[in-house]
């Protein structure tokens, strides 16, 4: 597996991301190691639009219920 160093971290962030450690009950590798996973697991803002688009392209010429009157409807019952 890949290990990654950072480097020149601020005493200030390493005390954060300790505090955060330790309320997650986790070591601070392996809440690095979390705060990177989750970070890398993130759409960018081209992945973003481009999965956008694919959802339009597969509703394209659907019509759909107003939902603002279904839930009207609801609350009526």
């Amino acid at each position: 597996m890949a290990q990654v160093l950072v480097r020149d971290l601020d005493a200030d962030v390493v005390e954060r991301l300790k505090e955060r450690a330790r309320r997650h009950r986790r070591s601070l590798q392996k809440e690095a190691k979390a705060i990177l996973e989750d970070a890398a697991s993130r759409y960018t803002m081209e992945e973003a639009r481009e999965a956008a688009d694919r959802i339009r392209r597969r509703l394209a010429g659907r019509t759909f219920s107003d939902s603002a009157e279904m839930i009207r409807e609801d609350r009526e019952r």
